[in-house]
């Protein structure tokens, strides 16, 4: 029984050590077209939401070990896929209008910065002040971008 341990053991350390050669793609592309903002605005966002929604993440130690770092790169991934403040830019008026309604909900529901986010980075969370500032700012940016 013992030795069946020791191979369990050995098994799971060399599959740890294996995984790491395939460690993902955590890339930092150009900024094409960064969001323009109040400098108030702009510190919340870079805050609470750069790191998943732009070209500027700052990767954490963890995102440079497999598993885990399979995991950071798909929320980043994601994120990106769904809204990005590098590329704002190239989103049309309408798709504009669409992200600020989103920032919205999101917001209402608190769905945003991820739980599991503020877990490892409390300090990326959006006290009262932030999500009024957010709100009134996605509400009053959102209806003149029309």
């Amino acid at each position: 029984m013992k030795n069946r341990w020791k191979v369990i053991i050995i098994i799971g350390i060399s599959i740890l050590l294996l995984i790491q050669l395939f460690p993902g793609d955590r890339t930092n592309p150009p900024v094409t077209g960064e969001i323009q903002t109040s400098a108030e605005m702009n510190k919340i966002l870079q805050k609470s939401c750069y790191d998943c929604h732009s070209h500027q993440t700052r990767w954490p130690w963890y995102s440079r070990i497999a598993p885990s770092s399979w995991l950071v790169i798909h929320d980043v991934d994601e994120g990106r896929e769904h809204l990005n403040f590098s590329t704002w830019n190239n989103y049309t008026s309408r798709e504009k209008i669409k992200i600020y309604e989103e920032i919205r909900e999101v917001l209402k529901e608190e769905e945003m910065p991820l739980k599991p986010y503020l877990w490892l980075h409390p300090e990326a969370g959006l006290s009262e002040e932030d999500k009024q500032a957010l709100f009134q700012w996605v509400s009053q940016t959102g209806s003149d971008t029309l």
